[in-house]
């Protein structure tokens, strides 16, 4: 396997990316999406990982540090401002891999909101979209209600759980304010029509990954239709899919959109 380091310029500023591949490769890419201000080698080295696997099975895999994280220039715009990086990344993609015709962009967390903003101006062939975030702003408050609920349900039905209720080992004002937020409708940002709204204008193929038990995750699918085809599910709480069987499901998944395309 081939992996080379090299710089691209996105306005003003230049940017670093990595590129895995083998000698003899597809014609179908994948582009990796950074999200936050997560490093292109992702968290705990996921991205890195992923692109190793994609790579042996014949896709090219390009991934990079967005303005003003990691090793590259600028000023961190926040993740609905990043059209320009993501077209930079997939003109450098193209420029290093000639033999490209197409190319599919995957993004996790606000990485992914970035692309359902932006990919259908960007040119992408298809969409991988995990976790996607929903929010405003770049952190959560709180817990969507639904995952309160099934936290509750899941102490009424622990006795140890039961016995400290009945003993006063809880706090009884903190579980009165948590079973008000359990019991209320989950709150929908502005955020989350422009999504729908910007995606529906993508016209390839989207596949939607969700986490069954991470935060984001559950606070999508509380404002999301829940008649959304696209979407799949994985026994995990991991944010970025850790662990082997979570990591073989996710580079499972992106391997059959490119054999789609």
């Amino acid at each position: 396997m081939m992996r080379c380091h090299l710089t691209f310029p996105c306005g003003p500023d230049t940017l670093v990316g990595t590129l895995d591949m083998e000698a003899a490769t597809g014609s179908t890419g994948v582009l990796l999406v950074s999200g936050g201000r997560e490093i292109r080698s992702g968290s705990w080295g996921g991205q890195a990982r992923i692109a190793v696997r994609l790579a042996a099975a014949g896709v090219p895999v390009f991934r990079y540090d967005r303005r003003g994280v990691g090793e590259s220039e600028g000023t961190d715009p926040g993740f609905q401002h990043t059209r320009e990086d993501i077209t930079a990344a997939l003109a450098a993609f193209r420029a290093a891999v000639p033999t490209l015709r197409r190319v599919i962009a995957f993004g996790n967390c606000d990485a992914a909101a970035a692309l359902m903003l932006h990919g259908s101006e960007i040119g992408f062939d298809g969409l991988v979209l995990a976790n996607p975030w929903t929010l405003e702003t770049e952190e959560a408050d709180a817990a969507p209600p639904a995952a309160l609920r099934r936290r509750y349900l899941a102490k009424l039905a622990n006795p140890r759980e039961v016995f400290r209720l009945l003993t006063g080992g809880v706090n009884l004002a903190k579980l009165g304010r948590g079973l008000r937020q359990a019991a209320s409708a989950p709150v929908k940002s502005s955020l989350v029509d422009t999504l729908a709204t910007s995606l529906a204008r993508f016209s390839g193929p989207v596949t939607i990954l969700l986490a069954t038990g991470d935060r984001t995750a559950q606070m999508f699918e509380a404002v999301w239709s829940k008649d959304d085809p696209r979407i799949r599910h994985h026994a995990s709480s991991g944010h970025s899919f850790a662990g082997e069987d979570a990591q073989d499901w996710l580079c499972e998944r992106l391997l059959e959109v490119v054999r789609v395309l």
